[in-house]
């Protein structure tokens, strides 16, 4: 197969189409389509893939302003762009896993006429879906909740192909290259790349209580974000059962050391911590569209998976607090394991893939 995989902006939408990309065969020809500013242009780069950028951006909230009407003319660009990719590529499919990079591309294979497919990671659909609900073959999706908002007969559910790579992920990060013990219950406090202010504060507040745990302890502040958390806590004592560090790139050998996670409810993250059962205290990003990080975290608070803090109620009280609450007590940490694990699809790299091979036929 020749295919065009579309997707930038955050890692939400990067991580899953790289999930994908490593199950399809040595035989299939991927060409990676994304924005000239966004992550993707980076991290696929990275893994040395085919990779094509466009120059595009997203919309402001205030509809009529200059840089709506840049935007406007730079989708038409990127449109007028994308066909001619598709005309010399030639791809059997072209799947978009979100991202305005992803609307001018899929948007620009459906008027070719190429078989294409969306994949929908939120529980809440993005804008850019959902424009391309209109025109795509197949539109495969991560949670139930989202099946109402896109046509009934269109729809697949695969559940994020990230969870298949983070479960089937061969190596297991021996936790005392950071001075850590590998047998000792583990904490993972993530903010996501960029880091989470509020958290980062919350964390900082709490070291001289977590210092005294019997459980360890690895904060990852962000990478834009260590240099002022190590200066707030110059003053403070750390001790050994902490390891703080701005970023963790091999996530997926690091995961199944955890215990309890502390983290966004991003898409990506879900996917993650439910295919190994991970339990989970999430604070959703407030500042996402349609706040549907909130909407995630329920769909494991409601099942009894996981433990949700408000991030207007985050304070380094209540995160404690929390903290202990799961790795305190041996019961709820298991039954909130077991009930992750129930909602993870295990082999959802497999089922996006049959689409896009069904697709392609």
């Amino acid at each position: 197969m020749k295919i065009i995989v579309s997707g930038g902006g955050t890692g939400g939408h990067i991580y899953p189409a790289l999930s994908l990309i490593d199950r399809l065969s040595k035989n299939d020809e991927v060409l990676y389509v994304g924005s000239e500013r966004g992550l993707e242009n980076k991290i696929v780069n990275e893994k040395n893939i085919n990779f094509k950028a466009l120059k595009i951006q997203g919309f402001e909230r205030k509809l009529f302003s200059t840089h709506n009407l840049k935007t406007v003319h730079l989708f038409l660009k990127s449109f007028k762009q994308s066909k001619k990719i598709i005309k010399e590529f030639k791809p059997d499919v072209v799947i978009g896993t979100g991202g305005y990079v992803s609307g001018a591309v899929i948007f620009a294979a459906a008027k070719c006429k190429v078989p294409t497919l969306i994949h929908e990671q939120n529980s809440v659909v993005g804008l850019t879906n959902k424009f391309l609900s209109k025109y795509v073959d197949k539109i495969a999706i991560s949670f139930d909740e989202v099946r109402s908002q896109f046509p009934k007969d269109k729809i697949i559910f695969t559940g994020n192909p990230r969870a298949q790579e983070v479960l089937n992920e061969k190596k297991q990060f021996d936790l005392t290259q950071w001075g850590l013990k590998n047998e000792l219950n583990t904490v993972l406090v993530f903010g996501g790349s960029q880091g989470a202010p509020k958290l980062n504060q919350a964390m900082i507040d709490s070291i001289e209580q977590l210092n005294k745990k019997d459980y360890q302890l690895v904060f990852v502040t962000g990478s834009k974000r260590f240099e002022e958390v190590s200066k707030a806590l110059s003053n403070i004592n750390v001790n050994k059962n902490i390891y703080i560090t701005p970023y963790i790139s091999n996530m997926t050998e690091i995961l199944p050391q955890i215990s309890l996670i502390v983290a966004r409810a991003g898409a990506t993250t879900i996917a993650e911590i439910t295919a190994l059962g991970i339990p989970s205290i999430l604070i959703p990003s407030p500042y996402v569209t349609a706040d549907h990080q909130t909407k995630n975290a329920m769909s494991l608070v409601n099942n009894e998976a996981g433990l949700i803090i408000e991030e207007k109620n985050l304070n380094s009280l209540n995160l404690v607090q929390k903290i202990d609450h799961v790795m305190d007590d041996n019961k709820i940490r298991e039954k909130m394991k077991i009930n992750s694990k129930k909602l993870g699809i295990p082999d959802a790299a497999d089922r996006l893939f049959n689409v896009v091979k069904d697709l392609s036929k």
